[in-house]
């Protein structure tokens, strides 16, 4: 049975975690997670395809479990753009398979260290425009007659791009933390379980969770393991106008992530536990979905070096905020 819009806009599967936008190797799985992923629909079988947009603008220094100084960290703050483009193939009503690749439109505010484009202590800002990792993955959702629950299981491929321009001095532009792609394949398993709260089934609940970890990594780099796990709840208030359905959304998000190893990682300055709130809304018109949320941080804590002496920088950049809206076309 082919799954709803939430899943296939949004890679069908658990396929990263919520973010609260840090570095992004530290985040930005929030955008694929939640909304209700694997909510079934009434077809048994067919392609979906599917686009995203998602925004953040990480211009907080944070250490531990509150903001800190500007000037404690290099980075000073990171904007990005995603545009992700997905498919999911629905076989029959337990096996359903899906890929997913992000393209980065990111620019990358920093202090420069004398390596990349002038003397050390300048202010300089990198742009970079380029494809992140390519997502696979199976969902499973015969565990129930109903297909109310289900199982997931995923790769995530090394085809972002995890080296990055350097500047004119040679230096590299971009932290590896900072990159569309972490240079690693990871595996990825989920599982989901959906449920109703009102007769009639208008007033619903979902939750999910989802851990990824790296197995095979390549540049002296390895981003931490990742649990990502989302519980929310949707009222659908029917046909409105022209439209099928009109659904909004209340969920929570929350995720915890080790720090990141390697030589070329900032293990003190990476890993994080957060906690998000993300009103949205989703709508239906025939074989077209539509759906869109923004996403608040309630609680988050972040790993940082005890003290700028320590290694030159402390803290990691947060966003206020993160946008989604993301659309599906059922063929």
């Amino acid at each position: 049975m082919k799954l709803s819009f939430f899943g296939a806009a949004m890679a069908g599967v658990i396929a990263v975690a919520p973010g609260t936008a840090l570095a992004c190797a530290c985040g930005c799985g929030v955008f694929d997670i939640g909304d209700g992923t694997f909510m079934p629909s009434d077809s048994p079988s067919g392609f979906t395809a599917s686009f995203r947009y998602s925004y953040m603008d990480q211009n907080h220094n944070w250490e531990g479990a509150a903001k800190a100084p500007a000037s404690d960290n290099q980075d000073k703050e990171i904007l990005t753009s995603f545009y992700t483009v997905g498919g999911q193939y629905t076989f029959n009503r337990q096996w359903s398979v899906m890929a997913e690749l992000p393209i980065y439109d990111r620019a990358f505010i920093s202090t420069d260290d004398g390596t990349v484009f002038a003397r050390a202590g300048s202010v300089y800002t990198a742009h970079l425009t380029a494809p992140g990792d390519l997502q696979l993955a199976a969902t499973y959702t015969g565990l129930s007659a109903d297909m109310s629950s289900g199982l997931s299981f995923g790769l995530k491929l090394p085809t972002g791009d995890w080296i990055g321009p350097r500047g004119p001095l040679g230096g590299l532009e971009f932290d590896r933390d900072s990159l569309p792609g972490t240079g690693s394949t990871d595996v990825m398993v989920g599982g989901y379980h959906l449920g109703k709260l009102s007769p009639g089934g208008r007033l619903s609940y979902f939750v999910q969770a989802r851990y990824q970890v790296a197995v095979l990594t390549q540049g002296a780099y390895r981003a931490g393991d990742e649990l990502d796990s989302a519980a929310g709840v949707a009222y659908n208030f029917g046909a409105v106008g022209s439209l099928s359905k009109v659904a909004p959304v209340i969920q929570l998000l929350d995720s915890y992530r080790l720090h990141d190893t390697g030589a070329d990682a900032d293990r003190l300055n990476s890993g994080y536990e957060r906690l998000l709130i993300a009103p949205g809304i989703e709508v239906r018109f025939r074989k077209l979905r539509v759906y869109g949320d923004i996403a608040v941080p309630l609680y988050q804590h972040v790993n940082a070096a005890p003290n700028v002496a320590t290694e030159g920088t402390s803290g990691q950049l947060v966003a206020p905020a993160l946008l989604k809206v993301q659309i599906a076309y059922d063929f």
